[in-house]
């Protein structure tokens, strides 16, 4: 059996979700409406266009939902996610035309006193057991809106602890209307409609500012720029674009890597960097990684040295079996300032098998980006590719300050494959150990 798209099931568990509030909310909104009417409460009548705007809203979110939940097409290849932005964005036009209605009538109202009439017993009622209900469909909303990361959900879930307190006031507002208080009835409707208004201004601008691609999310954009400057290979990451669309969210970004870095070692980098994110952010559909040469404005830089003679130090023959190594920062102009000497501490006889090895650990702390280097082993190329260090052939006995200028006029070519094996252990047993002092 083929396994269903998660994402397809977080949008049906969603149109479920609406689908139930949208009952529920109906069945309440159509109480209100007939006992108001039956009642003359205009109070209650316009709470039922108050929960009918409710019902809008949230039919709109199963819709969405279900359009969004739709298989991807030759005509719609990226899918119908951003269907339930368009849809709360015409519900939203709805509701501030029906708050206007309201608004409207509410004026006519304020300056008419309720007739005396019997304790309205139903108005009562049924404004209590919209307490109930809006306490419920709210919890159940919110719930699954944030399990889903859907917007629509979210929103009409706020709306809903909001209508706690709108019922209460609609409660309060009968009785004193029952009371014959002045003005109560049409500052009531008043303040409903105002509150229609509002919901359907933030249906109508939240998702233009979704079908505008804003950002609205700029905590995830940081998280996401920091988990991709963790992974081994990204050298600078220059921009990351997060889209909304619908439910889910797009992810753009584009990365800077070693100049030297294969097509298939850039690929490796971008799968860590997509797996790393939708590990962790389960709303983002998907990562799009753009990859880039670095330009650095300084680069670090070691050279194996022969002697301690600042940049008139001069290239040792081999990577790993050098006395010293020096470390530099060039910079763009080609000015190079030293950072520090080490000292060789693998050399003894019995640290002779795998120095390679004890080398690069000992020397890719320093975050490097170049090497120059005569010759260099298997080993040290392959450890020190594997972590986007580029290597470059210079002359055995050259000085570094000719060496940091040559690279300054690209004139120093980067080294394609490692010296042989079979010629590096020759070299090492017909020359002997080296000796030195200090630790590297």
């Amino acid at each position: 059996m083929k396994k269903k798209n998660p994402h397809i099931e977080l949008l049906e568990r969603g149109q479920r979700v609406a689908i139930t509030a949208t009952v529920a909310i109906l069945l309440l909104a159509v109480a209100k409406f007939i006992i108001g009417y039956l009642f003359d409460s205009r109070i209650l009548i316009a709470d039922a266009f108050h929960s009918g705007v409710d019902v809008l809203a949230i039919f709109a979110s199963w819709f969405g939902l279900w359009l969004a939940s739709r298989k991807e097409s030759a005509r719609f290849p990226y899918g119908l996610y951003k269907a339930e932005t368009f849809v709360t964005l015409v519900i939203g036009a709805l509701i501030t035309w029906a708050g206007i209605e309201n608004l409207i009538e509410g004026y006519k109202k304020f300056f008419v006193l309720a007739p005396d009439r019997a304790f309205p017993v139903l108005p009562v009622l049924v404004s209590g057991a919209s307490v109930f209900v809006s306490y419920f469909v709210a919890k159940m909303e919110r719930k699954t809106g944030a399990f889903i990361n859907s917007g629509a959900l979210q929103a009409n879930a706020s709306e809903a602890f909001l209508d706690i307190g709108t019922s209460l006031v609609v409660l309060a507002g009968i009785l004193l209307a029952h009371a014959r208080i002045p003005y109560i009835e049409g500052s009531i409707v008043i303040f409903i409609a105002l509150l229609i208004i509002r919901l359907g201004i933030k249906n109508i601008w939240t998702p233009v500012l979704i079908l505008m691609d804003a950002s609205l999310d700029p905590k995830l954009q940081s998280e996401i720029e920091e988990k991709i400057s963790s992974v081994d290979g990204v050298k600078e990451v220059r921009n990351v674009k997060i889209r909304q669309s619908g439910p889910f969210k797009m992810v753009e970004c584009d990365i800077a890597t070693a100049p030297s870095v294969s097509v298939y070692r850039a690929h490796e980098v971008t799968d860590r960097i997509e797996n790393l994110i939708a590990a962790d952010h389960s709303q983002i559909e998907s990562v799009f990684v753009h990859v880039e040469p670095a330009r650095y404005d300084t680069v670090s830089a070691i050279v194996p040295v022969k002697d301690i003679n600042g940049l008139d130090s001069k290239v040792y023959g081999h990577f790993a079996r050098a006395p010293y190594f020096i470390i530099l920062q060039i910079g763009n102009e080609g000015a190079a300032e030293i950072e520090d000497f080490y000292y060789n501490a693998f050399l003894g006889d019995k640290d002779r098998i795998h120095l390679g090895v004890k080398v690069i650990k000992a020397v890719i702390r320093h975050d490097l980006d170049l090497v120059f280097t005569a010759k260099i082993g298997e080993i040290s190329f392959h450890m020190l590719k594997d972590n986007f260090i580029d290597i470059y052939r210079v002359e055995a006995g050259e000085r570094v300050r000719d060496v940091v200028e040559r690279y300054r006029k690209g004139e120093v070519e980067p080294i394609a494959a490692p010296h042989p094996a079979e010629e590096s252990e020759i070299e090492r047993k017909g020359k002997g150990p080296l000796q030195h002092d200090g630790p590297f």
